[in-house]
């Protein structure tokens, strides 16, 4: 039997980060990868034969990815800003954030809002969260920190509006319009099915969205999220680890051995550690404990267009709209109308969701001779969780989108549908990954991005948030706490607690 110092479960991006510390501190690491790629949800892909388009298939923008982990690793990484934040149509207008120009966006407040009230609360409410951000990133690659030392760091009014109570309620006493409200509880919804009203899950979510290296920006990755991963692998394999595709681990055991099955049949090696880039479910699995699958809720649609869609409001440059997030039937009350109808079985009348065109910042993922003929177009829907689509998925997959469909034209002056471009066979180019899609073709339980449902980033029991009840098995991935998003934090923190270990 072969042995490592350590064996990596998993080669998602957060695997591959651990490898890449380990291995360069000088340990023997071996990573297991179940499919034929690594980057788990962060990969480029064309899925739309004669279309030289390279998607962002799962996950899509970069935030949370610490710029102290680019460094370290010597990531060749390109991140560009956007620099609209957001369009939210509403009725013949509609509210554009511009970050580079303060006056304009005050001016697009005062014409959705009829007055400056939320301009002056928005202004407030986000200089709390940057405060709130430089506060906390650097203690996202460190040591837990308690719930005392994160409520010092961060003050009373950010621990009252952003921890202890329901984001919802602070929300609702910040801002008096719906629209400017649902842009931004949808933070506090990406990727989780939660009331914000009632749920702090719903706040656990919004802090991951808005801390992100200490700046909470939300960039575009040039070349594609393939990019970050195609970068990680490198850094692990020029530290020195050892990488298997196409090797489906099929067993843990607590003493360190892993077996896994490729091509040429089953095979078992033992590890030092262990550090399980895996969700909890398939942990659960492979080491032949009851599993709890979560339920993950959203709706992830691939588009490549012609041409941007015509706005209702003429004063706007779609281009700007379409490059920051562009919301869609966002405003509170269509959050929960949205939410009641999922609970309640059914997929939403008119889905919330958002979209952005990547290739309006990075024109590379584009193919030479689409470049000025297409452009990409990513769609997030909100409350669509695992539960609507077991049943029929082919059938509920069909029905969510026409909803979705209809919920862009909506807003828009023009159908969707016009603007898609066609595949050489004269397919429109849409792609749709349901939760249970994402189940069955990225391995996740429950189609959950997160692994399971995000934590709180402190801890009573200190530690750096990755143990488990065995000592030589480690969580360094979605589900580690302070893990979710692209960040390579439940890597690098895996990273720290064995090479930091004494003894």
């Amino acid at each position: 039997m072969r042995s490592y110092d350590v064996i990596v479960a998993g080669g998602g991006h957060n695997g591959l980060v651990a490898a890449a510390y380990l291995a360069g501190a000088g340990r023997r690491v071996l990573v297991l990868e179940k499919y034929d790629h690594v980057g788990g949800l962060a990969i480029s892909a064309r899925p739309f034969p004669g279309v030289d388009v390279r998607l962002s298939r799962y996950s899509y923008l970069v935030s949370l990815l610490p710029a102290e982990i680019v460094a370290d690793l010597g990531l060749q990484l390109e991140l560009r800003r956007r620099r609209y934040a957001s369009y939210t149509p509403r009725g013949g207008t509609g509210l554009l954030v511009d970050d580079e120009d303060e006056t304009r966006t005050a001016a697009s407040f005062r014409e959705v809002t009829g007055g400056d009230e939320d301009h002056r609360a928005w202004q407030d409410f986000y200089g709390m969260t940057a405060r709130v951000a430089r506060a906390l990133a650097p203690t996202m690659l460190a040591p837990l920190p308690s719930p005392a030392e994160v409520e010092r760091l961060v003050g009373a009014e950010a621990w009252r509006d952003l921890f202890a109570r329901p984001i919802g309620e602070s929300v609702a006493e910040r801002f008096g319009d719906d629209t400017v409200r649902g842009v931004v509880l949808t933070d506090a919804l990406i990727g989780t099915f939660a009331d914000p009203d009632a749920d702090l899950a719903a706040n656990r979510c919004f802090l991951y969205h808005v801390i992100g290296d200490g700046t909470g920006e939300w960039n575009v990755p040039v070349g594609g999220m393939g990019a970050v991963s195609g970068a990680l692998e490198s850094a692990a394999r020029r530290a020195g680890a050892e990488i298997r595709t196409g090797a489906e681990i099929v067993g843990i055991s607590p003493s360190g051995e892993v077996a896994f099955a490729d091509e040429d049949g089953e095979h078992t090696v033992n590890g030092g550690h262990v550090l399980v880039n895996l969700p909890p479910a398939v942990l659960d699995r492979v080491m032949g404990r009851p599993e709890t699958v979560p339920e993950g809720a959203q709706l992830k649609v691939n588009m490549v267009l012609a041409r941007l869609p015509r706005l209702r409001d003429a004063s706007v440059d779609p281009a700007a709209a379409f490059s920051g997030t562009f919301h869609i039937n966002e405003g509170h009350d269509q959050l929960a109308r949205a939410y009641a109808q999922a609970a309640g079985g059914e997929i939403p009348e008119l889905p919330p969701a958002e979209v952005y065109c990547h290739s309006l910042t990075d024109p590379s993922i584009l193919g030479p001779e689409l470049r000025g003929r297409a452009e990409t177009m990513t769609l997030f829907g909100l409350h669509m969780p695992a539960r609507l689509f077991r049943k029929n998925p082919d059938k509920a997959r069909k029905m969510a989108l026409e909803a979705t469909f209809a919920s862009i034209n909506s807003v828009l002056a023009e159908p969707i549908e016009e603007c898609l471009f066609k595949a050489p066979d004269g397919t429109p180019c849409v792609e749709v990954k349901t939760p249970v899609d994402l189940e069955k073709d990225a391995g996740l339980p429950g189609g959950h991005i997160f692994h399971a449902d995000l934590s709180w980033p402190y801890g009573e029991k200190g530690g750096w948030g990755v143990e488990t009840e065995h000592e030589r098995i480690l969580m360094c991935g979605a589900s580690a706490r302070r893990g979710g998003g692209v960040s390579g934090i439940g890597g690098h923190n895996a990273a720290m607690a064995l090479l930091r270990r004494k003894g």
